[in-house]
């Protein structure tokens, strides 16, 4: 393990830059050699938190003692940004979405091959617990073989923030949200995506999308919903996953939740039928008692190591990066999808032949 520091300067210094700050010095083997930003009162906080604000992004690529860029801009500049950062023999980390397209991220990883230098994508919540617990669920069985997972984040305040109200800066929830739900998803299923179809919420009168729903069928099987809402003041479950022995339910990501599956040992009795409305029925009745067991969710699967300490091993060529670039790429493919999907009004079936 290398001794120094790898030296990191953030290039938009706004909430998500200034909260690299703390996981950068959080990591021990990273520090953060300054900031750059264009507006001037992030310059001042960033001088104010004890980091030096550089007068230039050409100031920034010319010192020699800086190795990483990490771009946390909006989302239409991450190209340019990181293709001169790779001119300059600098690695690049960068916030997601990485591009405004898949092939924006092709030549930025073909740049980074052609420098010699590692680009890394921070798609951070395939660290998160909640989906660390349906990982470890799908990976071992714990409630059988899962079929059917739906994932959802919901929320009643609208599109955040200015610029991800803008489709030339790559607004909107798919491209915000739906990057790291259906990344995850991909990250875990390991399997082929058969179908994609979708539709996008408008509601809000943004040119950007304030939500969508995306349906994906995948070769082994497994079906998954994912949804993102901007205009939800009731929330639906942040995980909701089906198996062969039985149901998984996440709350939200204090990780309220419980998993139910069916008690082999119980005798197999008929339900009793209930009144249901106007009607009686055998179908939705609670089953007997003692046909299901309740128990809590299982502990959460782990990863190899953090994303800063995996992006040190890879920088000194000891590791091999969690999140890697053919994946990031098939999820810039698989939003492309989900927008023909949304506009064609038409299930997409060929997304995954590459």
């Amino acid at each position: 393990m290398s001794s120094h520091k790898h030296t990191i300067v953030i290039v938009g210094y706004g909430g998500m830059g200034s909260y690299h700050t703390q996981l950068i010095e959080e990591n021990g083997r990273l520090e953060v050699a300054g900031t750059f930003d264009l507006l001037e009162e992030r310059r001042s906080a960033s001088e104010a938190a004890g980091y030096t604000a550089y007068a230039s992004y050409e100031d920034v690529l010319a010192d020699p003692k800086v190795g990483t860029i990490l771009i946390a801009t909006p989302n239409d500049v991450h190209k340019e940004i990181a293709l001169a950062a790779f001119r300059a023999g600098k690695h690049v980390i960068c916030e997601k979405p990485v591009a405004m397209s898949s092939d924006e991220f092709i030549e930025m990883t073909q740049a980074a091959e052609a420098a010699g230098r590692v680009l890394m994508v921070h798609q951070n919540r395939r660290w998160d617990e909640d989906f660390r617990v349906i990982k470890e669920m799908y990976d071992h069985g714990t409630i059988g073989s899962l079929f059917q997972l739906e994932s959802r984040v919901h929320g009643a305040n609208g599109i955040p923030g200015d610029w991800r109200h803008m489709k030339a800066q790559g607004g909107g929830m798919l491209l915000d949200w739906g990057v790291h739900l259906l990344d995850q998803l991909l990250f875990m299923i390991d399997s082929r995506v058969t179908s994609v179809s979708s539709n996008l919420s408008f509601v809000l009168g943004n040119e950007v999308d304030d939500g969508f729903e995306a349906t994906l069928q995948f070769e082994n099987g497994v079906k998954a919903i994912v949804e993102v809402g901007t205009t939800n003041f009731i929330t639906l479950p942040r995980w909701y996953v089906k198996g062969t022995e039985g149901t998984g339910i996440i709350e939200d990501w204090s990780l309220t939740g419980r998993i139910v599956t069916r008690n082999q040992e119980s005798e197999k009795l008929e339900p009793t039928p209930i009144r249901a409305g106007v009607g009686l029925t055998k179908t939705m009745a609670p089953p007997s008692e003692g046909a299901t067991i309740t128990e809590a969710l299982p502990p959460a699967a782990e990863l190899s190591s953090s994303f800063y300490t995996n992006f040190a091993d890879v920088i000194e060529g000891t590791a091999e990066p969690i999140v890697k670039n053919p994946e990031v790429l098939r999820v810039l493919k698989l939003i492309e999808a989900i927008f023909a999907a949304a506009e064609t009004n038409q299930t997409i079936k060929d997304f995954d032949r590459y």
